[in-house]
């Protein structure tokens, strides 16, 4: 069976994980998941208070999105789903998952980044969590499956973009 592609669209809260992960899942027809949703709720708790989470609570966290991802593999299924992937720690419990696991990492100006924070409803990650994601945030290296992307322009733009760079194997 033919290997499957699982795309884990990473960046800092606000950069527009979700948006460009939800066009890129239209545009493909992949199957597509939220990294919140594999959040337990004393996370969720943690983070909805302004407290950062340590590896320790992150852990179980990536641990269940990689078990997720390695499910769809096995059914033959391509997947998208946004995860912040801030340590190259945490993307390599991502990487081993089966499949072809890359990284698209949405970049953005933090301080257009801290103005969609302050206006989004429905999230529960607040503002003031934004300075420790930037500190916490190690960029790409270059023996990682994946690439950057300045997250500029239309969602639409942008998708086209990540295709363009992700070529005919998506």
């Amino acid at each position: 069976m033919k290997s499957r592609m699982h795309l884990v669209i990473m960046g800092v809260s606000g950069s527009g994980k979700t948006t460009i992960a939800t066009a890129l899942a239209e545009r493909l027809g992949w199957i597509y998941a939220e990294a919140d949703e594999f959040h337990s709720r004393e996370n969720i708790t943690k983070m909805t208070q302004g407290i950062a989470l340590t590896d320790e609570d992150r852990k179980p966290w990536l641990d269940s999105i990689a078990r997720w991802i390695s499910e769809k593999s096995a059914s033959g299924e391509s997947t998208i789903v946004t995860c912040s992937a801030l340590r190259r720690s945490y993307r390599d419990v991502l990487a081993a998952a089966d499949g072809d696991v890359r990284f698209v990492h949405l970049l953005g100006d933090v301080e257009l980044i801290r103005s969609r924070m302050k206006t989004r409803t429905g999230h529960f990650m607040p503002e003031s969590l934004l300075p420790s994601q930037v500190n916490t945030l190690e960029i790409l290296q270059e023996n990682e499956r994946g690439l950057t992307v300045d997250n500029v322009g239309t969602p639409a733009e942008v998708t086209d973009r990540i295709m363009a760079e992700l070529g005919p194997t998506a």
